[in-house]
């Protein structure tokens, strides 16, 4: 009885919020940053890889849906395009 799997939450995103998104995130998607974290980045205001520089690495890894995944991709972007995070 003790391990009993609860069933997943689905989230209902508003089809205007999802347009929204979309408008915004097009250059997230082409790196294939996962959703949530393509969300959390312009919910930041974050549309494109150098704008990363206005914020630190403590910051970005406290965005409520940033993963260890899409840092990871996102430190690897940065470092291409010799990008640093503010201090």
């Amino acid at each position: 009885m003790g391990n009993v799997a609860k069933p997943k939450q689905v989230v209902d995103i508003p089809q205007a919020e999802l347009d929204r998104y979309e408008k915004l995130d097009q250059e997230w998607r082409e790196y294939n940053i996962a959703a949530p974290a393509r969300r959390a980045l312009v919910d930041a205001k974050l549309y494109k890889v150098s704008d990363l520089r206005k914020i630190s690495l403590a910051e970005l890894e406290g965005l409520h849906g940033m993963g260890k995944s899409a840092v990871a991709r996102l430190k690897v972007l940065m470092n291409a395009k010799k990008i640093k995070f503010r201090p």
